[in-house]
């Protein structure tokens, strides 16, 4: 009798031991294919991300010809000024909204923008690399 128990004990540790098996060969192939999911989902952000970079290189190098026509008033409005004025007097001047405004300085690389020294809420506007003779 305790042979058949020996028998039996060893068998039900068998049974418990080999589910135990089946699960980890079960867990191991979730892992290899979780882990090329993963690979397959950083390969797909990585493209996004230069792809996104491309377009906005693209169009910030490729003015519209409507913001070739403002970056030209906004050039002529500086040189007018002395080479310096508030980025809301512009604006205004220019009848320009300001999500429109905002993406013609984008595109102007003859501008640099610092904050207005009495009030660091507002944008002063300067012409660079040009000569702006004072009157």
């Amino acid at each position: 009798m305790p042979e058949d128990m020996a028998v039996l004990i060893a068998q039900a540790v068998e049974k418990a031991v080999q589910s135990l098996r089946d699960e980890i060969t079960s867990l191991k192939e979730k892992t290899v294919a979780l882990e090329a999911t993963q690979a397959t989902l950083s390969d797909n952000q990585l493209i996004q991300l230069r792809l996104t970079n491309d377009m906005k290189e693209a169009v910030k190098k490729n003015p519209q010809p409507m913001q070739k026509d403002r970056a030209d008033i906004l050039r002529a409005l500086l040189v007018a000024n002395g080479g310096k004025m508030l980025a809301k007097d512009i604006r205004k001047r220019m009848h320009i909204k300001k999500n429109h405004f905002a993406e013609l300085l984008r595109v102007c690389d003859f501008i640099d923008t610092k904050p207005f020294h009495l009030d660091r809420r507002q944008t002063v506007i300067i012409l660079k690399s040009e000569l702006v003779l004072r009157d």
